[in-house]
């Protein structure tokens, strides 16, 4: 059977209509000419004969790879900027050369880790994706790599670029509103970046066999965190929520954080009050942020003799394609290593410990409940 051009009652336009050694067509051409949509016939007819002989590798394009990410679950951030750069470019035909030169025009003012952000990894993501299905080849791309010199010793101390203790960070919690509490609990026993806890839904969360799905990581890959034991409690109290919000965590209005693209400001007003009310009591703790829950979460994995492999895939750094492949089954290894976390008194004795539920809903100001 051949492809061929037909009419629909319904549309103007030419429509394309057939098969070509099993692969079926059925699609507009978008035009209403016959002669050029003569000239689109050809070219569609050669493509699919093409794939029929070579595969989906030889006329996959960025955009079809794309779309199909989405529509397994992929996240859309940064992806329509890179749409746009190569939309309809065959796979095949693109380079590392092509993947810097539209990283640049895109972020030309922007610093490595920007661009390694918001173009390398959103298309090595696709990429990845592509590979799975067969679409394109594997292939090691290249990322910008950070200027060294002493422009990094001012990022270096910002808070929330390193680990703290975890009897420090248990000091600091205690004097955090217990929504943001919750949270901050939350991402020093899991690891899991901030905006990816504020996305979390109930239904991604399995108490039982203390497993966590992330549907959308940063790196655009699904994946699965293991659920520390000192956990169990406030997951399962907040779970027990009867209302239409899917969202795990809120703030204390009861309302989902909003989902900022890089940081856990949403938790800063709770972070600003603890700092104050330590401080009042004479306690200096400005070292500790969203952020530094992944930092102490690894530092603690690594001091607790966890192998770094398994280390890698419960913060979300493994490349391992296998192990992705698992995403929905609890890991064993991986919660008996979350486990080697420590506990301090400290953080098992907060009062909102006794019904986090009740206390999510609560609001402390500088100092007093209301």
């Amino acid at each position: 059977m051949v492809i061929k051009l037909i009419r629909r009652k319904d549309s103007p336009n030419w429509w394309l209509r057939g098969s070509i050694r099993g692969i079926s067509v059925y699609e507009s051409t978008g035009i209403t000419d016959r002669d050029a949509a003569e000239l689109i016939l050809t070219v569609r007819s050669k493509e699919v004969l093409d794939e029929s002989i070579f595969g989906k590798k030889v006329n996959a394009t960025f955009d079809q790879a794309a779309e199909s990410y989405l529509k397994a679950g992929g996240s859309p951030r940064f992806l329509p900027a890179l749409r746009k750069q190569f939309g309809t470019r065959h796979l095949r035909k693109l380079r590392q050369n092509d993947l810097d030169a539209a990283a640049l025009k895109l972020l030309a003012n922007a610093s490595p880790e920007t661009r390694n952000r918001q173009c390398y990894t959103p298309f090595i993501a696709v990429w990845n994706h592509a590979v799975r299905n067969d679409w394109a080849d594997v292939r090691q791309w290249s990322r910008p790599r950070r200027t060294k010199g002493t422009t990094r010793r001012r990022e270096e101390i910002r808070s929330g670029n390193r680990p703290v203790p975890y009897e420090r960070a248990a000091q600091f919690v205690a004097a955090m509103a217990p929504a943001p509490a919750m949270v901050m609990t939350a991402l020093f026993y899991t690891g899991m970046r901030p905006i990816e806890l504020f996305a979390l839904e109930m239904k991604d969360v399995d108490v039982a066999g203390r497993w966590i799905i992330i549907r959308s990581s940063k790196i655009g890959e699904p994946r699965g965190v293991p659920m520390h034991d000192f956990l169990v409690p406030l997951f399962e109290a907040l779970l027990a929520r009867k209302d239409r919000i899917q969202k795990v965590f809120r703030t204390f209005k009861g309302q989902p954080y909003t989902i900022c693209a890089e940081s856990g400001g949403q938790l800063s007003n709770g972070i600003v009050g603890a700092r104050k009310r330590l401080a009042k009591k004479g306690v200096d703790i400005t070292d500790v942020s969203p952020y530094t829950g992944r930092h102490s979460c690894s530092t603690g994995l690594v001091v607790a003799g966890v192998h770094p492999h398994i280390k890698d895939q419960i913060l979300g750094h493994a490349v391992d394609s296998m192990s992705r492949r698992y995403t929905n089954v609890p890991q064993a290894p991986l919660i008996e290593a979350i486990n080697k976390l420590p506990v301090p008194d400290a953080w098992r004795a907060i009062p909102w410990w006794e019904d986090p539920l009740v206390y999510s809903r609560r609001h402390v100001k500088w100092g007093r409940d209301r």
